[in-house]
Parts: structure tokens; sequence; C-alpha cells
């Protein structure tokens, strides 16, 4: 019985064994193919471009049986399995194979031919000014041997090898070359082919200085990145150009930074402005990049590709291994200067200080509010300082203490470190802080201010009031003499006596005073004299105004008298509120009805007795 179970058993599973050793049969699809086809290549020396004048070998690939008949797409046919062809024009071809009313279209493009420059290497890897000697490589596809003719443009004081001035060259190689002046220089070549000018050839030489000086990098908006040499000591045949690294330098690169041997760029992107909401929480494409001082290497550091538009890079600063940067308006972003390809999130780089943790924010008298655009950035001696321009003008510093734990919505207090620079018609972009002159250079952009300036810290500080008498002294340096503040808790007029201010920007500046009122005499005001109606009425008496640092001006914005003062000849006064004029003299005459107009600018507020 045992017997007959395990034949029974080995039967059953004779099939199952047998059937698993079957080979897989594969399935073969077979596609269909295109019932007319061609391919086609390029004869010569010049397999890899498509050049007009180009030998070109057409071949019918068709499993389609007839007489196969050629349109090029130029007016031109041919018929045949292998034809050959050449255009005469540059362009986009559509070449149309047909047989037996049957059709294949394929679209070729065809390039004009253009001179191929080439530097050849210079001895030492570097080209120098007035020393190295430099010669080109020519390539020119000419595949029917039309004759051609050279023209060799030079920038200004090349030097042929006989040590002649050379501006230009028909030769089809101009030999060696040395070039006079620094930076890249642009070598350009004319060819004509059978009196047909081709497109010129261009090539750029950078040549450097055979003395070590300082560089200064720049960025062109929508353009390359730049550096320029700071020769001071040149020969005064020898121009300085600036070398054109050859790399883009973004759309709005703002700031660029420097530690050896490596640029940042901050590139602000296409929305550096205002837009609507939904531009500003999503429409973010600016970036910081990290550029090779040389233009060999381009990293991304960080980008905010699809992020906030206002947190786009600005400005920045670099200390120690740390990148600070400002975005429009909100604060202070840190990040690790080994950062690479990184995309920016509020959360692995949350802000380092925020306009709402200074005290500035809706503080007084000195205060920004939101939508305050921040400008440059950076550290001197432990003190930050930080540009403002709009809803609170001014360049405000603040230490690491002076960062709140808790935002604030408003009426804050000014921090420690106080304020550097504070107007409604200062608008200040950027600056920079020169540790061996120990000045502090930054630029205005606003009415009637626009310019660069360079001053120390300490000239920089204005003699700061908001009432009582000042006397007997001089101001020889600042950016402001005497500057007029708001104090609600000091309710008191000013009074100068015996003042002189004289080398500054401004003499006397007011924002916002307390409506008390100034008033001066036998002082002198050499500069531009401007304060706000809020200053409340203003007296001069036996005082002298002239020209000082650039400005010869004067301009009131509350209600003034003269009495008694001496104006300097092309001294202006440009009235916004009345003013009074009493026994006045304009360059040693009596100010009269009759020469009023050579000192004011509108003489409908104006009083003369």
């Amino acid at each position: 019985m045992k017997s007959n179970f395990l034949k029974i058993f080995m039967l059953a599973l004779l099939p199952v064994v047998v059937a698993s050793c079957i080979p897989n049969t594969p399935v073969v699809e077979v596609l269909p193919t295109d019932p007319v086809s061609f391919n086609y290549r390029i004869l010569g020396d010049y397999a890899l471009d498509y050049y007009i004048d180009s030998e070109i070998t057409f071949k019918n690939t068709s499993p389609t049986q007839g007489e196969a008949v050629w349109d090029f797409g130029d007016g031109k046919t041919a018929t045949g399995n292998e034809v050959n062809h050449a255009y005469d024009a540059a362009g986009t071809y559509n070449v149309k194979l047909t047989i037996n009313g049957l059709t294949k279209n394929q679209v070729i493009m065809i390039s004009d031919i253009r001179p191929l420059l080439t530097l050849n290497p210079v001895e030492g890897g570097v080209c120098e000014v007035l020393t190295s000697k430099v010669s080109f490589s020519l390539e020119i596809p000419n595949p029917k041997n039309r004759e051609l003719t050279y023209k060799w443009i030079f920038p200004e004081r090349t030097k042929n090898a006989a040590g002649e001035v050379v501006e230009f060259s028909t030769d089809r190689l101009p030999g060696e070359l040395t070039f006079g002046n620094v930076g890249s220089q642009t070598v350009r070549l004319q060819v004509t082919m059978d009196g047909r000018m081709l497109e010129e050839g261009v090539l750029n030489v950078p040549v450097g200085y055979n003395k070590k000086v300082p560089t200064l990098y720049y960025a062109e908006v929508g353009g390359h990145l730049m550096a320029y040499k700071l020769i001071s000591d040149k020969p005064e045949d020898m121009d300085v150009l600036p070398f054109d690294l050859g790399l883009s330098s973004g759309q709005h690169p703002f700031n660029l930074l420097y530690k050896e041997p490596l640029l940042y760029v901050l590139d602000a992107g296409a929305a550096w402005y205002f837009q609507n909401e939904d531009a500003q929480v999503s429409g973010g494409d600016g970036k910081i990049s990290v550029v090779a001082k040389d233009g060999s290497k381009v990293e991304t550091m960080l980008s905010n590709a699809g992020g906030p538009a206002f947190q786009d890079p600005f400005y920045g600063c670099i200390l120690d291994n740390d990148l600070y940067f400002t975005d429009r308006n909100t604060g202070v972003i840190k990040v690790p200067l080994s950062t690479r390809n990184a995309v920016y999130s509020a959360g692995e780089f949350p802000y380092f200080v925020q306009h709402t943790t200074l005290g500035y924010y809706g503080g007084s008298p000195y205060s920004w509010n939101y939508g305050c655009i921040g400008g440059s950035i950076g550290q001197i001696d432990g003190v930050w300082y930080w540009c403002k321009n709009y809803n609170g003008q001014g360049i405000f510093r603040w230490k690491n203490s002076d960062i709140l734990l808790t935002a604030i919505t408003g009426n804050g207090t000014s921090p420690d470190a106080g304020c550097a620079l504070y107007g409604a018609t200062f608008l200040p972009k950027s600056f920079a802080y020169s540790t061996k002159s120990k000045k502090i250079c930054f630029t205005l952009f606003g009415a009637n201010v626009e310019g660069f300036y360079a001053c120390t810290i300490d000239e920089m500080n204005a003699i700061t009031t908001s009432g009582g008498t000042i006397k007997n002294i001089s101001v020889t340096k600042g950016f402001r003499g005497i500057f007029i503040k708001k104090n609600d808790s000091h309710n008191e007029k000013l009074y100068l006596d015996n003042v002189t201010i004289d080398g500054t920007t401004y003499t006397i500046s007011c924002d916002k005073g307390n409506g008390m009122g100034l008033e001066a005499t036998n002082s002198t005001f050499k500069g531009w004299t401007s304060y706000a109606a809020t200053l409340g009425n203003a007296k001069f008496t036996d005082c002298y105004f002239g020209a000082g640092n650039g400005y010869s001006f004067c301009r009131p914005y509350a209600p003034t008298e003269f009495v008694g003062c001496e104006f300097e000849a092309g001294f202006t006064v440009d009235p916004v509120a009345a003013v009074t004029f009493e026994n006045c003299t304009l360059d040693g005459v009596a100010i009269t009805a009759e020469n009023i107009a050579d000192l004011v600018t509108d003489t409908a507020n104006v009083t003369i007795k």
C-alpha cells in the first residue's frame, strides 16, 4: 500500500517538476518604423560644427522603396539615396525627403563662419603689463578656401616685437605683442570672406601689474563681477582698466564681502523693492554666492528660491567665521561661512536681531518702524552700525547687550550705544570702516546731501542738545555741528553764544524739536544750516554765515529773524517759513529790496527792515 501511495504522489508531482523546467520565451515587441527616414553627417575637418560651405552628406535609410527626392529648405533640391549639399547662408532649414508621396522632415541648423581666437600660453602663467610677450592662435573654418582678409585691432599702448606702438595689423597672425595698460585688454579681429564681413572675433586678455597692489572688486547690475587694481604710482603713460572676471554678478548685487581668498556676492534678486503681498511671501530669488578671487570657481552659499522676497540678502558683513546679512526691512540673519548649497529657511537660519528687538523700533527721539529699509551693517570696536533709509533714516548703532529678548511694538528706548546719524533727509545706503585711518566712510542719498563722506567716529558725534546754553566753543570737524533733538522731559529754549561751526556738513540740524526756539548771538556758521518747523522761532543776532565743507546754504523751516548778520558772497537762503532781515549785509553791502534776490531764492515770505 505504501508503494502504491508513493507512485501516486510521484505521478502528481511530475507535471509540476516538468513544467518548472520549460524555459521562458521572450516576447519581442516590434515597434513601427517610419516609412521614410534619413540621416546626415558633415564631411571634412569640421565634423562637429555645421558651417556654411560645409559639405553635408544626406543618406536615405527608408524601408520604403522608390526614388528619393530631397528638398534642402534653401530652394535647392536633389535626387538619389546619398547626396551632398552645402548651404550658402547661416540659418535654420527644414530638410524634406519624399519617396512615393511619403515624406520625412528634419530641421538642421547652419552656423556662420567666425574667427576663433585663442591666447597662447604666457611664460609664468600671468600676463604682466609692459613685460609679458603674448601671441595668438587663429582658426577659421573655410571649406571652400574662399579669399580672406584680416584686420586685428589692439587696445591703446600695445607694442609689437620691435617695440613700436601698433593700433592694428593686417597679417593673418600679428606676432608677439606687449600690452601697456592694466586690466582686461580687448583684442578684436575683423575678417572678410570674399568681401563679406564675418562675425567679429573678440578676446579679452587679463593684464596684471608687476607689483603687489590692492584690488577693488565690484559688481555690475545684471552684468559681471569686476576687479580693479588700485595703483597709486602708475606711470603717466599707462592706464588702469577693470578686469572682467567673466562671472555673472546676479540680478541686483547690492553688496560684496571679502575674506581671503573668497568673495561673497549678496544678490537681492529681482523683487528687491516692495510688491504685493503674494510676491512678498513667495517671490524670493536672491542668493549668496562664493567666488574665488581670480574668478576660477563659483559656489552657491545660500539661496532664497521661492521664499519670502523681503528676506532676500541685501547687505552684510563677515565676523570671524560667520556671515551676517540684512534682509529688506526685518532684521539680520547669521550664516556660517562654511555653508554651501543651502536653501534659506527661518528654522535653520533664525534672525540674529530683528527691527522689533531693538529699542529704536517706535522709540524716541530716534526711531524706525515697519518697512524701514536696511542697508549696510558692520561692527566697529564691538559696536554694531546699521544703515536705515526709510521710515526712520540714519545710521544706528547698538551692542549685543542691547538686543531685546522680547519683540516690542513701539515706544522703545534707544540703545545705550546711541545713534550715529539721524535725519529725515539722510538716506544712508552703505558704509565702510578703515582700520588704518580710523575713519568711517559712508554714502548719503538725499536732497542736497547726496555724496560720499568720511570722518572719525568721534567726529560723527554732533553736539546733541534739546535746550539750554552752549557758548564759547568751536566745532571744526564732524558731520553735524549741533543737533537739536526733541526731549519730552526737557523743555527749554536753546541759546548759542560765541559758537563757531566750520568744517562740518551741517552746522545746525534739527528734525524734531520741542518748539521752544533757538537764539544765537556772535556766532559763525559755515556750511549747511537747516532746522525743522518743530524747533520753534529762530533768531540770529550779529552772526556770520559762509561756505564750509562744500556748502554755503541755509534752509529754515521755522520762522527766522536775522539781525545784524553778515552773509558771505555766494551764500544762499532758501526760506520755507517767514524770514526777516534787519540791518544785514551781503558781501559787505547792505541788504535791501533791490538786492535781496542775490541772497534769497524766493522773496515772497521775506521782510526787510
